[in-house]
This record gives C-alpha cells, sequence and structure tokens, in this order.
C-alpha cells in the first residue's frame, strides 16, 4: 500500500506536467470507465499576507477535473485550465499507480526530471538578475 503523500506527489507531479508531453509520454490510453467526466469549473486561490500569514482569497482560478476507473482503482486528476485530455490522462496515470506504482515509474520520473530542469533554469535566470548590496562603516558605527 502506498502512503497518502507519495500519492499527493505524483497527483501534483502529473497537475503540473505539460499536457504535450504527458500526451507524448501516454499516446495511448488502456480502457477505463468515466466515474465523473473531465469537467471545467472554478477553485478559490488563497494567498498569505502580513507577518502573521493571515489567509485572504486572491481570485479564481479555472480547473478541469475527472474521475476514471481503471481496473478496480480510482484515478482523480485537477489539472490547472481547461484541458479535459490532460485531465483524462493524468486520471488514468494516477489508477495505474495506485494499481502498480513501478508500472507508471519511468514516466513520472521523466517527468520529475523535466521538471527539475524546469525550475533549476527559472533559479538560474532569477539568480542572474541578483543584486549585492554593501555598506561602508562609518567610524561612529566601528
Amino acid at each position: 500500500m502506498t502512503s497518502v503523500n507519495e500519492r499527493r506527489a505524483v497527483m501534483g507531479l502529473l497537475s503540473r506536467a505539460r499536457p504535450d508531453r504527458l500526451a507524448e509520454l501516454l499516446p495511448a490510453l488502456p480502457e477505463a470507465t468515466e466515474l465523473r467526466a473531465p469537467q471545467v469549473g472554478t477553485v478559490m486561490v488563497q494567498g498569505r499576507i502580513g507577518g502573521t500569514g493571515a489567509a485572504f482569497n486572491m481570485g479564481e482560478m479555472t480547473v478541469t477535473r475527472c474521475v476514471l476507473q481503471v481496473g478496480s482503482f480510482a484515478g482523480h486528476a485537477h489539472v490547472q485550465g481547461r484541458d479535459k485530455a490532460h485531465a483524462r490522462r493524468a486520471a488514468v496515470v494516477d489508477a495505474l499507480w495506485q494499481a502498480d506504482p513501478g508500472s507508471v515509474a519511468g514516466l513520472l520520473a521523466t517527468l520529475q526530471a523535466e521538471e527539475a530542469a524546469r525550475r533549476q533554469a527559472r533559479a538560474a535566470k532569477a539568480a542572474a538578475t541578483r543584486v549585492e548590496f554593501f555598506t561602508l562603516v562609518r567610524g561612529e558605527d566601528a
């Protein structure tokens, strides 16, 4: 049995994956029963503000959700945007992962490596704009 945190990490990775790349890695979907067809809706996004971290409603975000059954396992997916095919593929991978984590390990490793590369590239781009400040110590401050 897999832990809740492992599944949460897999579902998060699938939701952040690029839809075209997920379709490339999983071109043919296995037979699945739609328990909840892909639906487009909105969710409220909360932010944190101030020194106390008090929550506030920042706005709504469009998401697509889907629930599919593959074999005896129900796969769930929530993805940002209106891409129903992305939600369907993510739900299928979730169900396959529940049935046998090893069956999709290669796909997930590829997605994880690509996400790490994207994050590293974004961090390098931000680091290039970093400014180092320094101050001179005055005589009376020494």
